[in-house]
């Protein structure tokens, strides 16, 4: 598809030697500067990130948990799997206890052991070139001398006041006065930037042990939390074994449970088994198709899914003909179905990055506190903002996905990875919380039914449904599916913006790459 010169928008980006595609410009710039220095892409991924947890610090952190898929350059996957476990001291029983039956965000109990630092030396000890101090340079700069806050990251910074003043680090690091940033303004956070020092000076024991580790769970038990010493320093960043599904002559790959690929690929195989549903991927039966399997496979995630040592089912089983045969009977073309289980809807803040070195290697990776500015709880001291995935757990005796001790919880974030044959196709992913699931299914189809290229398949305009169950359109569609949507029993309102994302095509015949990122951010692609 060819896309309309005379409206608003942008074309991919083309590129030969290497492509970045990220949520901030400045990230971008600084992965391929490395790449330009003779980094690799895992070497421009790290660097980038790092330059992300202090430019967009609500959406993500050295606080959170990141996981990572590696594309070899002959077609070889890798996957990591960073995110963090509950407590060792925790018990769904002592929680229960106090009354609760859900876990707050902003809950000291649903603060996790931070997973991110660990995954970025993992994936450096294995593919890394060049040391931490050079890639966290950048990073250190914007904390100490300061960042220009770019426009989304001042809007959605503002909406955060309420919840940063309930917190004396948090108050401290991120609020002015009582107020957030401008957009414009520059915002330093120089605690943080020593920490980032200490880490690129002494790697992750410089963060898990000691004077960092210290700050951190003396935060956490001062705010009646358990998370301790012995949980830091147990944390672990697991290599394994990719899931994946086909589609359209292609293969979806993404990291298993405990994060929510599994629901992508059960979406997937829905749509592999009941659609294309129209031509038009602007057409009514196409968004009643997607939403509905999107429904469908949530609540066969809210069921199953868990720390894979808790899964009471496999993934095998789960991805079955005869399971996805058996869900697929939900769907009905003429009309919404009230019979299936509401999932959760919670959202999230991320950031997800793509980054194709010179020498093909491709680097999908995904780095998040969770809710916005995590926990709200930010260390006084050394200026870490605490995730709150713990919020992620339920407490529903005898569920797979009950909180539990040192137990790592459902995780929304998911990279993602396309092959067709033994060649990597495409490197991408979509930021937005639980929406991630549904923004893999809904721009892989973009691409490999509709024909669009990167940029037009993140352009392209989204649904998903709030705690009620509402669809909430985003302004990009026609009036006339909103109220066909209606007419087949959908709930519906518009004005909503799902998520964020980037995705880099390779064409490895010819040698080109193709970048586009989500206008929905403050980001970009580059090629060079």
């Amino acid at each position: 598809m060819t896309r309309n010169f005379a409206f608003p928008g942008r074309s991919p980006i083309h590129a030969q030697n290497a492509a970045v595609a990220t949520s901030h410009g400045m990230a971008t710039t600084s992965a391929m500067t490395i790449l330009k220095e003779g980094g690799n892409a895992v070497d421009a991924a790290i660097a980038a990130a790092a330059v992300l947890c202090v430019i967009e610090p609500h959406m993500t952190g050295i606080g959170g948990d990141c996981f990572a898929i590696v594309g070899e350059p002959d077609g070889t996957l890798h996957g990591l799997n960073g995110s963090g476990r509950s407590p060792a001291e925790m018990s769904l029983e002592l929680l229960l206890d106090q009354g609760m039956t859900s876990i707050p965000v902003q809950s000291p109990h649903a603060i996790t052991a931070p997973g991110a630092v660990k995954a970025w030396e993992t994936l450096h000890q294995k593919f890394g070139t060049m040391d931490f101090a050079r890639l966290f340079a950048d990073a250190i700069s914007y904390a100490e001398q300061g960042m220009v806050v770019a426009q989304r990251v001042a809007s959605d910074w503002a909406g955060l006041v309420e919840k940063l003043s309930a917190n004396a680090g948090a108050t401290k690091h991120y609020l002015d006065n009582g107020t957030a940033p401008q957009t414009g303004s520059v915002w330093k956070v120089p605690a943080l930037g020593k920490t980032l020092r200490k880490i690129a000076e002494g790697g992750s024991d410089a963060f898990y042990q000691g004077e960092i580790a210290g700050d951190i769970v003396k935060t956490v038990r001062n705010a009646g939390g358990l998370l301790s010493e012995d949980d830091l320093s147990a944390v672990s960043a697991d290599w394994v074994e990719l899931i994946s599904t086909d589609y359209r002559d292609h293969t979806l790959y993404e990291i298993p449970p405990n994060g929510q690929g599994l629901a992508a690929l059960t979406i997937v195989k829905l749509l592999d088994k009941l659609g294309p549903a129209s031509d038009d991927p602007a057409s009514l039966a196409r968004a009643h198709l997607e939403m509905e399997c999107g429904r469908i496979g949530y609540a066969a995630r809210d069921a199953h899914l868990s720390d894979p040592e808790t899964m009471a089912y496999s993934v095998e089983t789960l991805l079955s003909d005869s399971h996805i045969d058996a869900l697929s009977r939900l769907f009905d073309p003429t009309r919404h179905n009230n019979d299936i289980a509401l999932p959760d809807p919670a959202g999230s803040d991320t950031v997800y990055l793509s980054i194709v070195d010179r020498d093909g290697m491709a680097v999908s990776f995904i780095n998040s506190l969770f809710s916005g500015f995590g926990s709200g709880i930010v260390t006084e001291k050394t200026g870490i903002s605490l995730q709150n995935r713990g919020s992620g757990f339920n407490l529903i005796p005898g569920h797979a996905n009950a909180i539990g001790p040192s137990k790592r919880p459902l995780h929304t974030i998911i990279p993602a990875m396309v092959k067709k044959g033994n060649a990597v196709t495409h490197s991408f992913g979509v930021m937005g919380g639980p929406y991630q699931a549904m923004g893999h299914a809904h721009v892989l189809s973009n691409m490999l039914d509709y024909g669009m290229d990167p940029q037009q398949a993140l352009d392209d305009p989204r649904i998903f449904w709030d705690a009620k169950g509402t669809l909430e359109l985003e302004d990009g569609y026609a009036p006339d599916i909103k109220s066909g949507l209606e007419k087949l029993g959908h709930a519906c309102r518009s004005g909503i913006v799902h998520g964020g994302g980037q995705i880099i095509r390779l064409d490895q015949e010819n040698g080109i790459l193709t970048a586009g990122s989500d206008p929905r951010k403050d980001g970009h692609a580059a090629g060079w």
